[in-house]
C-alpha cells in the first residue's frame, strides 16, 4: 500500500495538474496568438509511465531530474504535435442540412453529413452550434472514427418556438493529432440562416376542425340544394318548397311547367385579411401572442378560401400599412403570405384603423369581404374603429373580430371569494360592456362582428365566412 501511494500520488498531482483545457499565450510586439488543446489518453499514459521512477527516487535522486526532462520532454512532443495537426486536413469537411421549412411548434431535423476524404483514419468529436432561442430536441454531440476515404451523418433535432429569422454557428470538431498526444479543435462547415414561419399545418387542422367531417364541396351542395348562392348554374324543375323569387316564368312558359333558376356559391369572390399590429396584439395567453393567433387564424381563412375558389388578400398594419398582398390564390401566393409574416412582430404602439381602411378602399375596387382581426378595451379605440368602419361601407362588408385575453363571461359568472376578486369581476364586466356596445354599433352600420378567445377564433372565423357565402352577402 505504501509503494502504491508512492507511485499514484504523484501521478495524480501531475494529472491533476495538466488536466482540462490548457491555454499559452505568448505575444510577440502588438501580435498575439493563442493556442489551446486537450491532452488525450495517450499522453496521460505515458505521463504516468514517466512517473513511475519516482518510486526509486528514494535512493536515486537523480532519477528525479531525469523524471523532470521527461515530463518537459513529452509536453514539448505534446506543443509541437498540436502545431502540426491543428487544421483540419485537406478533404475533411462538414455539410448541414434540413429535412424541410421551420414552423412554430415542428421539430425540425438537424442533418450533419461528415467526409474524410483524406489519406487517414479520423477520431472525432462534433459539437454543432444551434440558435439558442430554439428547444433542442436530443444531444447535438456525437463522436466518430471515420476511415479514410469515408463519411457519416449525424442528426439532430431542434423546435421553434417563435417565428423569425435565426443563425446556425459553424460546427466545432475536436479531432486528434497525428502523434495521439492532445485533441485539437477547430470550425469546420459555414454559418447558416434559416427562417421560421407560421405553422401551416396547424391551420390546415384547424380549418378542417371548423368545416367538420364535410368539406367545403359538401357545403357548396347543400347550399345549391337551398337554393341559396347569387351565382347562376342550371334551371331544374319546381318542387316543392322552392322559393317563388327562383321561379323562371319565361322558361316556365317556353316548357309549360313550372322551372325553377337553381343557384350556388359565387366563385371569384374577394377576401381581405386585416391583422391589427399594435399594442393590444402583444399580449400573450399560453405563450402565444394574440398576433400569432391571429396569423393562423388568417392561414386557416385563406386556405379555406382558395378551396372555395376565392381570392384572399393581407394586410399588416400598426400606425401605417406594414404590409399588404393583394388578393390572390394558389401555393405561390400562400408561400408570399408565408413570407410576408414570417418576421411580421406586433409594436408597442396604438394602430390606425383609418389609414389600415383607407388604404383598403383605395385599392380594392371590387366588392370585398373584409376581415378585421384586432382588440378592444377602452372607449377610444372603439371610438376609431366605429367611425374609420364607415370608410368601408357601403361597397365593402366588414366583419370586426375582437379577441379577448380570456372567457370574461366565465369569469363574472362565478361568485367572489374576496374583494380581489370583486374588482377583477368589475373590471371583466366593464370590458364586456364596452366591447358589446362597439360590437352592436359594427352591426348597426352593416358590418358582423365576433368577440372571441384566443382558442375560438378560427373556427369561429371560418363559420362566419361560410355563412357569408352560404347567403350570397358578397
Amino acid at each position: 500500500m505504501a509503494i502504491a501511494r508512492i507511485l499514484w500520488e504523484p501521478i495524480n498531482r501531475e494529472r491533476a495538474r495538466f488536466s482540462g483545457r490548457i491555454t499559452l499565450i505568448a505575444k510577440f510586439g502588438y501580435n498575439a496568438f493563442q493556442m489551446r488543446f486537450i491532452f488525450s489518453r495517450r499522453f496521460y499514459i505515458l505521463l504516468a509511465i514517466g512517473l513511475v521512477p519516482l518510486s526509486l527516487s528514494w535512493s536515486m535522486p537523480a532519477l528525479r531530474t531525469a523524471v523532470l526532462v521527461y515530463d518537459i520532454l513529452l509536453v514539448a512532443a505534446a506543443i509541437i504535435d498540436y502545431f502540426i495537426s491543428r487544421k483540419l486536413p485537406e478533404g475533411f469537411t462538414i455539410e448541414r442540412g434540413f429535412d424541410g421549412r421551420f414552423a412554430i411548434g415542428d421539430p425540425t431535423k438537424v442533418l450533419l453529413s461528415i467526409r474524410n476524404e483524406t489519406e487517414r483514419d479520423m477520431d472525432i468529436r462534433v459539437k454543432d452550434e444551434y440558435p439558442g432561442e430554439m428547444t433542442l430536441n436530443e444531444s447535438r454531440e456525437a463522436a466518430f472514427t471515420i476511415d479514410a476515404q469515408t463519411g457519416a451523418e449525424f442528426y439532430y433535432h431542434v423546435t421553434p418556438k417563435r417565428r423569425g429569422r435565426y443563425e446556425f454557428g459553424k460546427t466545432t470538431v475536436r479531432f486528434l493529432s497525428k502523434l495521439g498526444l492532445v485533441w485539437c479543435q477547430a470550425d469546420a462547415g459555414t454559418e447558416n440562416s434559416v427562417k421560421v414561419y407560421p405553422n401551416i399545418r396547424r391551420a390546415r387542422e384547424m380549418e378542417l376542425k371548423a368545416l367538420g367531417a364535410q368539406s367545403f364541396l359538401a357545403v357548396q351542395r347543400r347550399a345549391v340544394r337551398r337554393g341559396e348562392g347569387r351565382e347562376f348554374e342550371s334551371m331544374r324543375d319546381y318542387v316543392r318548397g322552392d322559393e317563388l323569387r327562383h321561379i323562371s316564368w319565361t322558361a316556365t312558359a317556353r316548357r309549360s311547367k313550372l322551372t325553377t333558376r337553381q343557384y350556388q356559391i359565387e366563385r371569384d369572390q374577394t377576401v381581405i385579411i386585416a391583422i391589427d399590429a399594435g399594442r393590444l396584439m402583444t399580449g400573450r395567453i399560453e405563450g402565444e401572442t394574440k398576433f400569432d393567433t391571429a396569423i393562423h387564424a388568417t392561414l386557416a381563412l385563406m386556405s379555406a378560401c382558395a378551396r372555395a375558389g376565392d381570392n384572399a388578400g393581407l394586410l399588416v398594419f400598426g400606425r401605417r400599412v406594414r404590409k399588404f398582398l393583394p388578393p390572390k390564390r394558389g401555393v405561390e401566393h400562400m408561400d408570399a403570405v408565408l413570407e410576408a409574416l414570417h418576421d411580421m412582430e406586433p409594436e408597442l404602439i396604438e394602430p390606425s384603423y383609418a389609414r389600415a381602411f383607407q388604404f383598403i378602399a383605395s385599392s380594392t375596387k371590387k366588392r370585398a369581404f373584409v376581415v378585421i382581426l384586432t382588440d378592444l378595451v377602452d372607449k377610444d379605440s372603439s371610438a376609431e374603429l366605429i367611425n374609420s368602419l364607415k370608410l368601408l361601407r357601403p361597397r365593402h362588408l366588414p366583419l370586426v373580430a375582437t379577441i379577448g385575453d380570456r372567457d370574461l363571461n366565465a369569469m363574472v359568472s362565478t361568485k367572489p371569494a374576496d374583494i380581489t376578486e370583486v374588482f377583477k369581476q368589475s373590471a371583466a364586466e366593464e370590458i364586456i360592456h364596452q366591447r358589446e356596445s362597439a360590437l352592436r354599433l359594427v352591426e348597426s352600420l352593416g358590418g358582423l362582428a365576433l368577440d372571441v378567445t384566443t382558442q375560438t377564433l378560427g373556427p369561429r372565423l371560418l363559420e362566419s365566412y361560410l355563412r357569408v357565402k352560404e347567403r350570397g352577402l358578397l
